[in-house]
């Protein structure tokens, strides 16, 4: 292709426009790429929806990356491209003698093209499929030209803050199916649960490829404080006001857990019971990370020392705690619950980042849980906070804080949650919130083995400590 072709054929929709190596080495470097430890066989453009063909052009790319063993991701890449004579040189993609490719997310103009799209509803045909854009009114539509600003944290998707008042939130792997995000927003919303930012619009790809959501747009909220940096800093400051916190922060979680239950005509919502399988499968699929992971634990890190050996011990345990089955119902939760995916607006706490660990596959992030496992998710993020405080700010954290953290949030959570959707009895219910921790601290374990070593000494306390409890 001439240098001259490159702003044309992103025009014309060309799938070709892009190199696919180049594009592939770009994409390859993202931290939202999910498989940096796998090799690419092939990287091909599937789709090129263009939103506007003025300068900057700017066009909706689903790319495809291929894996040695037949399976396959799609990404969205939404490009731009601008004449070189403008001296753009930020997340550049590819260029020619005339033009520059880049990343559309990081250019207040690009941006303000996709935005846009959402005030009038938009709708981008092309032959193959097309992009619709949908917008319900309760807010106003972003500006023409809206100021922008990167929110930096996120390493799975791209979010970017508009006139500080709404945020747009790109969805980079794409899935077949309703992203759990939007339609967990939606039903919340319907039904009366006010603790979330609130959903004003999305978008949408419609196709051969597939039909999937491609992003949505939230309400932004103002001075809000990100609850895990809140705990570090009520830690590093010595002072209790986050424990204070913490019992409100489970009353929220209750009535989520509570609305997310409340619809028995729902089938995609309805709370279901527990089987025998489930209890099996639960048990299995945790059984089988315990073997994995004590397989490959390395030999002589004393950090590893108090669990080295008890692999079997740890499944045991397992077992045990599995023999007063499941009980209470499976529904629809958050899945990635932690402190992480919350924050402290000026009255009331919000919980974000409703689309489920982004590793797993879209079908598994849909599918109905006991509301514990969130619970479990939310203790364990306590724990973690405790040791961050002093690895990343030196602070002393008091003797029992996590335990008061843990006892304030369960005692808010317990006194809001619908008790039909728990297991009967405090026994069965202290049995499966362990197991839901033992299955965190295992993950935990692995990634921290393998990303951050000297946080190893963190899930080990929490194995420690779940080995040394009797089944209740």
């Amino acid at each position: 292709m001439t240098s001259s072709d490159l702003a044309r054929a992103v025009v014309a929709g060309d799938a070709g426009a892009l190199p696919p190596d180049e594009l592939a080495a770009w994409v390859s470097a993202q931290r939202w790429f999910s498989s940096k430890l796998r090799d690419v066989a092939e990287f091909n453009v599937l789709e090129v929806i263009v939103l506007q063909q003025a300068d900057p052009v700017v066009a909706i790319v689903i790319a495809e990356a291929r894996f040695g063993a037949g399976t396959h991701e799609l990404y969205q890449v939404p490009i731009a491209v601008r004449p070189r004579s403008d001296g753009w040189d930020a997340g550049v993609i590819c260029s020619t003698a005339e033009h520059v490719a880049y990343d559309a997310l990081i250019d207040e103009a690009a941006v303000a093209a996709l935005a846009g799209q959402f005030g009038h509803a938009g709708t981008i045909e092309r032959p193959s499929g097309c992009v619709r854009f949908h917008w319900d009114g309760a807010v106003a539509a972003p500006s023409e030209r809206p100021p922008m600003r990167a929110i930096g944290a996120e390493q799975s998707n791209t979010s970017v803050v508009l006139d500080e008042r709404l945020v747009l939130k790109i969805f980079r792997r794409v899935e077949p199916g309703i992203n759990p995000e939007l339609e967990m927003l939606r039903f919340l919303a319907a039904h009366q649960f006010t603790n979330i930012a609130t959903l004003a619009g999305w978008y949408s790809y419609t196709g051969e490829l597939m039909d999937a959501t491609l992003g949505i747009m939230q309400r932004f909220v103002p001075d809000a404080r990100d609850g895990w940096e809140l705990a570090l800093d009520s830690l590093a400051a010595g002072d209790r006001s986050f424990l204070d916190r913490l019992r409100e922060l489970g009353s929220v979680t209750g009535r989520m857990h509570a609305a997310l239950a409340s619809d028995h005509g729902d089938p995609d919502f309805a709370p279901e019971e527990p089987t025998e399988e489930n209890v099996s499968l639960l048990t299995a699929t945790i059984d089988e990370q315990i073997e994995r992971v004590f397989l490959d634990l390395p030999d002589g890190d004393p950090a590893l020392a108090p669990i080295a050996g008890r692999g079997e011990e740890i499944r045991d345990h397992l077992s045990s705690l599995s023999h007063d089955g499941v009980g209470g119902r499976l529904i629809r939760m958050h899945g990635d619950y932690h402190l992480g995916q919350t924050v402290h607006g000026p009255e009331e706490w919000v919980v974000l980042d409703f689309e489920g660990e982004p590793g797993r596959p879209l079908v598994e992030r849909r599918r109905k849980r006991s509301p514990l496992r969130d619970v479990a998710g939310m203790l364990r993020s306590f724990s973690y906070a405790a040791a961050a405080a002093t690895l990343l700010r030196d602070a002393t954290v008091p003797e029992g804080w996590e335990a008061e953290a843990r006892a304030r949030f369960l005692e808010g959570y317990t006194a809001e949650v619908d008790p039909a959707v728990l297991p009967t009895g405090a026994s069965s219910i202290h049995n499966l919130l362990t197991i839901f921790e033992l299955e965190r601290a295992i993950y935990e374990l692995r990634y921290e083995l393998n990303n951050r070593p000297d946080w190893v000494p963190i899930p080990v306390t929490c194995i420690t400590r779940l080995l040394e409890q009797t089944p209740a």
